[in-house]
């Protein structure tokens, strides 16, 4: 599987999907902590993929993306924004539910899958 087969892959498989630099518990860079801690507070599972650890997606995913910079949030399939957009956005209140409703679909889904 190439690398864009794996970020559509890990898109498709992750409602909620951080790519940063190292891990929600351990960051590697400011930004990644400050968006992680976003998330984080909303209270939802999310996944994350380390871009340190998975060079081949560090350097393909801006371009996939059209998005030069890490972390990168992706919801649903859809690009959110980087580290700015996602503070603003949990600033204004407006990240909790995206993430909240994002999560309860995604498990819906699992639901009705499992019947």
């Amino acid at each position: 599987m190439d690398t864009v087969e794996r970020i559509k892959q890990q898109i498709s498989e992750n409602s909620i999907l951080l790519y940063m630099k190292g891990s929600p518990k351990l960051p590697n860079c400011g930004f990644s902590a400050q968006a992680s801690q976003a998330l984080m507070s909303c209270g939802e599972k999310f996944a994350y993929v380390d871009i340190l650890q998975n060079p081949d997606i560090r350097s393909e995913l801006p371009i996939y993306a059209d998005w030069p910079t890490f972390p990168q949030l992706w919801v649903e399939g859809e690009l959110v924004g980087g580290c700015d957009i996602i503070i603003e956005m949990y600033q204004q209140g407006e990240l909790a539910p995206l993430v909240k409703e994002a999560a309860e679909r995604a498990a819906a889904n699992e639901q009705s899958e499992e019947k």
